[in-house]
């Protein structure tokens, strides 16, 4: 799923900690960040932050539960 114009990076990741099974970054190089580690959290920040803001993500949850939370997350922001 494409998850847009994050304002809130903290609160998006803490719906990230709160997600019960694997969620994953696809980088624009194909390749797969596990957004539950810390470190890929990090790393993730460094690579696609700019002017406190994330414009777009490519996200991947395998639970469905996961992809609600995502998605009322990203309604409500």
């Amino acid at each position: 799923m494409k998850v847009e114009n994050i304002k809130d990076i903290n609160k998006f990741f803490s719906v990230i900690d709160s997600c019960t099974g694997r969620v994953e970054l696809v980088t624009g190089e194909g390749d797969r960040l596990n957004l539950k580690s810390k470190l890929s959290q990090y790393v993730s920040l460094v690579n696609i932050f700019s002017n406190g803001e994330i414009p777009e993500l490519e996200v991947v949850a395998y639970e469905p539960e996961d992809t609600k939370r995502l998605i009322d997350f990203m309604i409500n922001q």
